[in-house]
């Protein structure tokens, strides 16, 4: 053994086995492992490639005080290198592709894009490498902020939309004076599609320039607050003002001047169609000694569901109260029809005097024919009745009667034809009786 330890090509051999052995130690981790048969465990050099795309471009400028238009949102970057190293690259994309513009005035410059971050090993192609840049001045500028519908047709029937409400009205557009000068307009869009009640919404804005095309700039805010109010189906209906209490002696309501004497109601279409009139807060006469004003609240009706305007105004005019008698006033019927009788039992003549009484200049115009005095008899039947007097006149007038009732006979054209003829039948027995000789 120590022969051969002593021989010096022993020796050269043993090392040169043992420097092998160290070399593959250390590479066998970072070889590939055979997969088929035959394949060699001796290491190998790999190398792999892979293009990236829609990879974001930093730009670096002096944005305080210039507008960078020309460098390009995305790029599409190539990698090449190590076959690890590209996997992992390829999945966490940690490197960064920038334009570098600090150094640059305002005008026209041709720029590289450059890379940093990447990982030892890696070499990167981007496509474009160089794109072309105009450096432009800031300039802020205040516009008016404008609201487009659209499916306005497709709102529930009867409902329109009235004029948004915006908040804030104004807004600030920052970009390069030369953009600047392009905007139209700048505008919110409201969907009114099956809208039936007031729209509150939070609206991205958009600048746009006279072709309608959309304006690279920076809005402050971005997004503005929409009140749309909307209306349902209206229709104007005239104001009733109810009256309680009555005006002190001596004294008799002149004119009742309501301002507006109509009203807008709002609500379903089946709601309006069945309003005759709307009903503003009682007025109270005990109050009044002399000419008023005031204003009353008007009542929202069943089923409707706002009222236009909400009150109204209240003139009224008083004077000295007078009277006046007026004689034989007919009485008419209401709610008898074309196959029915009407007798007058009491009074006889269908007629009654009434006095009038109101205020100086209306009693003086007062005339027996701007009179009607009436008895509806529409529910009843056939036979004797007493019937509720009622009267129709100018307004702010009182009606004294010397009586609330009078008694009616109603019949029907059958029955008195029938009566009729049995009293004719009746008198031709008589008159053959009387003809007979004796």
């Amino acid at each position: 053994m120590d022969k051969f330890l002593n021989n010096p090509w022993a020796v050269k051999v043993v090392a040169l086995l043992f420097a092998f052995l160290l070399y593959f130690a250390v590479h066998s981790a970072q070889a590939p492992t055979p997969k088929k048969p035959g394949e060699s465990f001796f290491p190998t050099s790999t190398t792999d490639e892979a293009t990236l795309t829609d990879i974001p471009v930093k730009s670096f400028y002096d944005d305080e005080n210039y507008v960078v238009t020309g460098v390009p949102q995305t790029v599409n970057v190539t990698i090449k290198g190590p076959t690890g190293t590209v996997k992992k690259v390829r999945q966490v994309k940690d490197f960064e592709i920038y334009a570098d513009m600090q150094h640059l005035k305002t005008g026209r410059h041709k720029v590289e894009l450059k890379a940093r971050n990447v990982a030892e090993g890696l070499t990167l192609t981007i496509n474009p490498s160089v794109t072309t840049v105009t450096i432009e001045e800031k300039t802020t500028k205040e516009f008016p902020v404008e609201v487009d519908f659209y499916n306005k047709n497709k709102m529930k029937d009867g409902y329109t939309p009235e004029l948004p409400i915006i908040n804030p009205k104004n807004v600030s557009v920052t970009g390069s004076k030369a953009v600047i000068d392009r905007i139209q307009n700048i505008k919110a869009t409201i969907n009114l599609e099956g809208v039936d009640q007031t729209v509150e919404k939070e609206a991205k804005l958009t600048v746009y320039d006279r072709d309608g095309n959309v304006l690279p700039v920076e809005v402050s805010p971005s997004v503005v607050k929409i009140t749309v109010p909307v209306t349902s189906p209206s229709k104007k209906i005239p104001v009733k003002v109810d009256r309680k209490g009555s005006l002190p002696d001596g004294i008799s309501i002149s004119s009742l001047d309501i301002s507006p004497g109509e009203v807008t109601v709002y609500g379903p279409q089946n709601v309006l169609d069945s309003l005759e009139f709307v009903e503003a807060d009682e007025v109270d006469l005990s109050k009044m000694k002399d000419d008023t004003e005031l204003e009353a609240n008007i009542k929202v009706p069943d089923g409707a569901k706002k009222v236009s305007p909400e009150k109204v105004k209240i003139k009224v005019k008083v004077d000295k109260e007078e009277e006046k008698k007026l004689k034989n006033v007919s009485i008419k019927t209401a709610g008898l029809n074309d196959s029915r009788d009407l007798e007058f039992l009491d009074p006889k003549s269908g007629k009654l005097d009434i006095t009038a009484k109101g205020s100086t200049a209306a009693i003086e115009k007062l005339q027996p024919s701007d009179v009607e005095l009436y008895v509806n008899v529409a529910d009843l039947d056939d036979g004797e009745h007493n019937v509720k007097l009622e009267v129709n006149g100018p307004q702010n007038m009182t009606w004294s009667l010397p009586r609330q009732s009078i008694r009616v006979k109603i019949s029907s054209q059958t029955t008195q034809n029938e009566k009729n003829n049995g009293q004719n039948e009746e008198e031709e027995n008589h008159s053959e009786k009387d003809s007979q000789p004796s």
